[in-house]
């Protein structure tokens, strides 16, 4: 586990209790200073570099600030390991493309951790839009917001629209074709504490809007899903209806537009922990070869997007992803049954 922080201390607990995983070391420059972490290095459970784990491990787990996914990243390939980046993959799609490139040429196993992709509650919403249950999509509307937490390296894009992005991806089997993306500094000099994003998904005529803030009074998780028969609401807050379905719809008749006011339905879901599901996931497919469902080509595409919106920001414009590279392919089959598996070191 590189990088032990808030989110990399969670990846430490997950990948811990995670079948085939026969040990687990943390990667930490502050290790001797961290709380709790500390005696690791003594016991060969920790390391303050990843120069000096690489002998020991299998894989890598990388959870550390994105300017570094790139350096690490490819040091951990480069050394025949097995990786899994937090997102977003890179800080550009020329950097996504060469830890694609790399893994590829060691034989390696890539994925990143768009952790939203293996929440059972997305599967359901992708489940709704992908059977027609609720008609034809017009359009994807989501709301990342929050009281902070600001960053001090990246700007409220970067860091909170990747997941939506990568919900929209998935949810839609799609990749977008251009993106426009306005946003304001309140509080920051420097990065931009609220913004909006407009997808295009031009050749299946859909559109996806995000909003994302740092600063906004209530914490709030939302996808809609507006079709021509029913509307969906995904509320990663609501821990008892995660997905509520709205048989509501506005249709012409007659020259008029007219309204239907059906019942609202809640579809029971199992909950498994998402970031152990993807622990999992890593596990089977760095034993057994399978393509990760988040896989480098999945990366890519968010690292795209991201990279059009900060252009379209700076320029004030629709940016095309064409202009950014190219379009990767987009992965659509269901998240493989773990095997059984020989034990691994992260």
């Amino acid at each position: 586990m590189l990088g032990v922080g808030y989110w990399g201390s969670k990846q430490l607990r997950v990948m811990r209790a995670t079948p085939g995983v026969g040990r687990v070391v943390a990667i930490d420059a502050r290790l001797p200073l961290l709380s709790g972490m500390a005696h690791l290095l003594a016991t060969g459970e920790g390391f303050t570099s990843l120069e000096a784990a690489l002998p020991h491990i299998d894989a890598v787990v990388i959870a550390t600030p994105p300017a570094s996914h790139v350096p690490l990243g490819l040091a951990a390939i480069r050394a025949g390991k097995h990786v899994l980046i937090e997102k977003p993959l890179a800080t550009s799609a020329a950097g996504a493309q060469e830890l694609i490139q790399a893994a590829k040429d060691a034989g390696v196993t890539l994925m990143v951790g768009h952790t939203f992709e293996y929440n059972g509650a997305v599967w359901m919403l992708r489940e709704l839009v992908q059977s027609q249950e609720l008609g034809d999509l017009y359009y994807l509307d989501s709301s990342r917001l929050n009281m902070g937490l600001y960053q001090s390296d990246v700007n409220v894009i970067s860091d909170l629209a990747p997941h939506d992005i990568s919900i929209a991806n998935h949810v839609l089997g799609a990749a977008p074709a251009s993106v426009r993306a306005w946003g304001r500094r309140h509080v920051d000099p420097v990065f931009e504490d609220v913004a909006h994003l407009e997808l295009g998904y031009d050749h299946i005529g859909v559109q996806a809007h995000i909003h994302v803030s740092w600063l906004d009074p209530r914490k709030v998780r939302l996808v809609t899903a507006v079709g021509s028969k029913k509307m969906a609401v995904y509320d990663d807050t609501n821990t008892e209806e995660r997905i509520r379905i709205h048989d509501k719809s506005v249709y012409r008749s007659d020259g008029r537009v007219q309204y239907h006011h059906g019942a609202i339905s809640s579809p029971v879901i199992r909950f498994d922990e998402p970031l152990a599901v993807q622990a999992r996931h890593f596990v089977d497919c760095m034993t057994t070869g399978a393509v990760p469902r988040s896989d480098g080509a999945s990366g890519l595409a968010v690292v795209q997007v991201i990279e059009a919106a900060q252009l379209s920001l700076a320029q004030d414009r629709k940016v095309l992803l064409s202009e950014v590279s190219g379009l990767p392919e987009t992965h659509t089959g269901l998240i493989p049954v773990p095997a059984q598996r020989a034990p691994v070191s992260a």
